[in-house]
């Protein structure tokens, strides 16, 4: 069952975190992000709406980091009932997509809780001072990749808060998988 992300909470600080990467560094919001901005983005290896955008998001995510966007990628699933989303499967995943930004995971899902996280892709958009400017989608992309002519949404809205430090006010929540929360 497909599920949307809420409204963006203009200003809202982004939640420290420190993460283990696939390549096995620690990761941080301030160490991942860039100059203009930061992409806190809540994936999975699974979900059929990641796999439906991963290609985009690698090119739109290389293209922010040009222009001085940092951005990382955090799986929060929980890895006992949803093996294909464990650690050494997120490294064959950011491997075969060519991941150019860490992918880390949030094993007490805590991180995931912090962000109010609900579905994967999910995706939070933060300026210079990791004040949250975007709560949206990459695309149109459901479960199937969207036209090739579709409206990059993330990236012109992350270029938009490169260049202004403010986001849109008009943003189409991101919709995909829920977070497969372990059992209490």
């Amino acid at each position: 069952m497909a599920i949307s992300t809420p409204i963006c909470n203009f200003g809202w600080p982004a939640p420290d975190f420190s993460l283990q990467g696939i390549d096995g560094q620690i990761w941080t919001p301030a160490r991942a992000k860039g100059p203009k901005g930061l992409v806190v983005m809540f994936l999975c290896n699974h979900c059929p709406y990641v796999q439906a955008i991963a290609q985009r998001l690698v090119k739109d995510i290389e293209k922010l980091h040009e222009i001085g966007v940092g951005a990382i990628g955090i799986m929060s699933n929980d890895t006992i009932r949803y093996p294909e989303d464990s650690f050494e499967n997120m490294k064959i995943f950011a491997k075969t997509h060519a991941f150019g930004f860490p992918y880390v995971i949030d094993r007490s899902q805590e991180t995931a809780r912090a962000y109010d996280a609900v579905c994967t892709p999910d995706f939070f958009g933060f300026n210079a001072d990791l004040a949250l400017q975007y709560r949206g989608r990459l695309d149109s992309s459901g479960r199937n990749p969207a036209p090739l002519d579709a409206k990059r949404e993330l990236y012109l809205a992350m270029k938009q808060v490169a260049e202004t430090g403010q986001g849109p006010q008009d943003q189409v929540p991101s919709m995909g998988c829920s977070i497969k929360w372990r059992e209490a």
